[in-house]
């Protein structure tokens, strides 16, 4: 059943959302922002009021229904007040990675035809201008912080204040004018347009529509009994769809509070003053939690240690048990209680996740490893799966049903199916309306009888649980016929909080290779406790201590392979470490940091050659490129090391 107080179906757009919480919650916090290390409050009618204003504005400028409109900064009230203020017009915002370099925004400028650009600081509006070079279509530019552009007198271009000041008069003479625009949208026009990441190619524009967006928030709030009394921490891109159901769609349908950090620098500590109640992270984000903790245990004393290693033996026994309320003995009850006083608890309220009630990770696979660490903790971490084509929530784990392997069953609504070659399709009211301006690759994923497809392979089990092998098209065999799932290696890799990234490589092939990252937090902060002194990263990956480092952990992982049956023949046989971290704007990784397969494989392709030669060593020399824009090469002789592989474990009868 819905909460007491769930908005009505009448508030079918979000901004007839946003007018309904300011009229049944006016004073309740609707955004919270820290500025100057002090939390500033932003209630719903407060809200409210500065999108009518905003909105004014932006019709004074000329913003028409049915314009896109890029959003481009850190998660901010005022941005989330002009996908408002934008939303209200008819016209549709565009949110844009505000890490992305210029020459990679220019696309989706030409492509969504985009003339108005919403920005948060000088840095973004540097892009802008350098964009408007190429697509001189941008004829207007907004920017809410003012540092740095005191002197710049581009045309179109204003700031945010002025932009209201603007609207003022507009707004005290047409006071129905807003109302009147609000009533004209329906819930079946384009809510937003989102961006794929680019995993296999260029960026698409996903359009969704009110309903889609809406329909899905409702389903997920109903799900987890979520209501106004929540808070969300919003540290995530505002264009990535999982940062923008949560912080945007959800919150405007729950009317829960959306918590803003002060910079990106100041995420941990931000959460920690917050603890939010509801939180969600990609497995990176969960993956770096895990190596700050390993990072300081290793710091700590020898009694800590230990007690640390048993607690978290217990933990791992007991933990999910107790979680999901499954019968545990007294005793064990006893032993976790303990190690919630001494361990878990004041662990969790470290990482801020002590007030935590539900916590969802999603955007690609987790490690079953660090998926059971945090469940260990008490942290009720459970699985979802979706996509931007499909307003994220496809499926997701009730309470008492949650596993590691699954991603839970389909939410309310969602109908599922299994090709014959294994894709999963899905059929949901949260499936995208088009791709903008691109017919044909519609017709490639959607079918006549309305099925996504979702380029995944997965399998239904006995429970009606979805399990997600890995994306289809990276999903192979070995030469000898055996599965290969690359990404299941890679997770297993990234648990250890050594490893940052890993790319494996086996299809068609007879035998794994690997290429990996190190994190250089964690080994760094190893090395110096070992008195191991480096220069950089390419120095640090390239030390024999650490290259031992690393193949420990990889024999780690090919003894974890050799125990189960289906995998034992995917043991990493040789692994390089490489002498740059992948990144998104050398287009090695997406924005969402999802690993771009084919694209590595192609440009490091002599190193891929060199493994599975059996050579010892290759030369290579990168271009890379840095954040202003500029580019570099890095070069380096990287060593080629054999890895540990064991029998199979046979199983007992």
């Amino acid at each position: 059943m819905a909460r007491e107080g769930m908005a009505p179906a009448a508030a079918d757009t979000f901004p007839r959302l946003l007018l309904w919480h300011a009229r049944v919650r006016p004073e309740h916090a609707a955004l919270r922002e820290k500025d100057l290390g002090i939390w500033q409050t932003w209630t719903w009618s407060d809200l409210a009021a500065e999108v009518r204003l905003l909105a004014a504005a932006l019709h004074q400028l000329g913003l028409g229904r049915g314009a896109h409109v890029a959003i481009i900064g850190e998660n901010r009230p005022r941005l989330y007040a002009a996908m408002l203020a934008t939303q209200s017009l008819g016209a549709v915002p565009v949110p844009l990675y505000q890490d992305a370099i210029a020459a990679q925004m220019v696309y989706v400028f030409q492509d969504a035809q985009i003339e108005y650009a919403i920005v948060e600081d000088q840095e973004q509006v540097d892009k802008m201008l350098e964009v408007r070079e190429q697509y001189p279509g941008l004829a207007h530019i907004v920017f809410d912080e003012p540092r740095g552009l005191r002197h710049y007198e581009q045309p179109g271009l204003i700031s945010y204040d002025e932009l209201l000041l603007r609207g003022t008069d507009f707004a005290a003479d047409n006071a129905e004018y807003f109302d009147e625009q609000v009533a004209a949208t329906a819930a079946g026009d384009t809510a937003a347009l989102f961006y794929t990441s680019g995993t296999t190619g260029r960026p698409k524009g996903v359009v969704q529509t009110h309903a889609a967006l809406i329909g899905r928030a409702r389903a997920a709030t109903v799900f987890d009994h979520l209501g106004p009394d929540e808070d969300v921490l919003a540290y995530l891109p505002l264009a990535w769809i999982g940062q923008n159901i949560f912080s945007y769609a959800q919150a405007l349908f729950a009317g829960y509070t959306v918590n803003c950090p002060e910079s990106p620098s100041t995420v941990a500590n931000d959460m920690r003053e917050i603890g939010p109640t509801y939180y969600f992270a990609p497995p990176r984000v969960f993956e770096a939690m895990l190596t700050q903790v390993m990072i300081r245990m290793e710091d700590a004393g020898r009694i800590k240690r230990a007690l640390f290693h048993h607690f978290m033996e217990v933990g791992r026994r007991v933990g999910g048990r107790i979680l999901e309320r499954k019968p545990v003995s007294a005793a064990m009850r006893l032993r976790y209680a303990l190690g919630d006083l001494l361990v878990y608890g004041p662990l969790r309220n470290q990482l801020g996740l002590s007030r935590v009630k539900v916590a969802y990770t999603a955007g690609e696979a987790i490690g079953p490893d660090l998926f059971a660490f945090y469940r260990s903790l008490g942290v009720n971490l459970k699985q979802l799966y979706g996509s931007t084509e499909t307003a994220v929530f496809v499926c997701m784990q009730p309470d008492g049903q949650v596993r590691a392997d699954s991603v839970g069953p389909p939410v309310e609504g969602v109908e599922l199916r299994i090709a014959e070659n294994g894709e999963v399709l899905v059929r949901s009211p949260g499936l995208l309306k088009e791709y903008h301006r691109n017919p044909e690759a519609t017709a490639e994923v959607r079918d006549a009888d309305g099925w996504f497809h979702t380029g995944d392979a997965g399998l239904l089990d006995a429970d009606g649980h979805l399990r997600i092998i890995d994306r289809a098209a990276d999903v192979g065999r070995l030469a000898d016929g055996t599965l290969f799932a690359p990404k299941y290696i890679e997770n297993k890799l990234k648990f250890f909080p050594q490893i940052k990234e890993a790319v494996a490589f086996g299809d068609g092939r007879d035998r794994v290779c690997a290429f990996i990252n190190i994190d250089l937090e964690a080994v760094g902060n190893w090395a110096e406790r070992r008195a191991l002194a480096y220069a950089g990263y390419v120095d640090l990956a390239s030390k024999p201590e650490v290259l031992e480092l690393v193949a420990g952990c990889v024999d780690k992982v090919n003894a974890d392979l050799a125990a189960d049956p289906l995998l034992a023949n995917t043991q990493i046989h040789r692994f390089l470490v490489l002498h740059k971290e992948l990144d998104p704007d050398d287009d090695e990784l997406t924005r969402t940091r999802k690993v771009r397969r084919r694209f590595v494989a192609q440009k490091y392709q002599v190193l891929v050659d060199a493994l599975y030669a059996g050579r010892a060593s290759e030369y290579i020399e990168t271009e890379v490129r840095f954040e202003d824009g500029r580019v570099g090469k890095v070069a380096a002789m990287l060593e080629l090391r054999a890895a540990k592989t064991f029998a199979p474990v046979a199983r007992a009868a």
